[in-house]
């Protein structure tokens, strides 16, 4: 398994997305899981980063995904 985990910037960098949206979807209820090193420090693991990736492919553009 792998236990590498990542800062916002790689994090967002992987998913080719800005930090901004990161931190939006943190305060908006983190679709993304993520993980807090102490009081301040973010961090995603490359294992969760790729889960969702694989969570959102879709065959249409009207394909919701899962509710």
């Amino acid at each position: 398994m792998d236990k590498q985990l990542l800062n916002t910037a790689e994090a967002a960098h992987l998913l080719g997305v800005s930090k901004a949206f990161l931190e939006r979807d943190r305060w908006a209820g983190a679709r993304i899981p993520f993980i807090k090193v102490g009081a301040r420090a973010v961090r995603y693991r490359s294992a969760d980063l790729e889960s969702y990736i694989e969570k959102q492919a879709r065959r249409s553009t009207s394909d919701r995904g899962e509710a």
